[in-house]
């Protein structure tokens, strides 16, 4: 794993937003179901990312992004604390993307490794997450610890537009000891 693996803050989203964006774009066309249809526009991409901005400068959505020794943007991860009193010990675990001309040189478990680390950090106990059942992320949450919840049938379509199952998976991140 060559990855450099960096928090992105708001300034840095909205510097970064085009390259954001055509990252989110090969992604779904090459398959990934992340709430997309095939055909997103570079425009429409730019724009999801942009409405995450107010969540990411209110620190309610942490977002990191990996970078290959070369400079290029190879994948990004989040998670969104829940805000309600109830249940801010949590965080869902959204969009590990990994470009896929970077898949199999540990770029998604070392992107999932850095969101538990600073979910721990947070006082987070409970990160939980969907994902496309039968998916390559599926093996990539399981062989990272992950511990399946459960599937739900025709939960969402895949990019194609064809209904598909996801399962359920939660994980209770690793609280660092004290610190010297």
């Amino acid at each position: 794993m060559t990855a450099t693996i960096t928090r992105l803050t708001a300034p840095a989203l909205a510097a970064h937003r085009g390259e954001l964006a055509s990252l989110l774009v090969d992604i779904v066309d090459g398959g990934a179901s992340l709430g997309f249809l095939t055909g997103l526009d570079h425009a429409d991409a730019a724009a999801w990312w942009d409405g995450l901005l107010p969540a990411v400068e209110e620190g309610a959505l942490a977002l990191w992004a990996a970078r290959g020794a070369d400079g290029r943007l190879e994948g990004t991860v989040s998670w969104y604390r829940e805000s309600k009193p109830n249940g801010r010990h949590r965080a869902e675990l959204r969009k590990l993307m990994v470009h896929p001309a970077a898949r199999g040189r540990g770029t998604a478990r070392a992107l999932l490794a850095e969101a538990e680390r600073e979910a721990a950090r947070a006082g987070i106990v409970l990160l939980f997450l969907d994902t496309e059942t039968g998916s390559g992320a599926e093996h990539v949450y399981r062989s990272a610890g992950w511990t399946e919840a459960g599937t739900i049938p025709d939960y969402a379509t895949d990019p194609a537009g064809v209904l598909r199952p996801t399962t359920l998976f939660y994980k209770h991140p690793e609280h660092p000891g004290p610190t010297g």
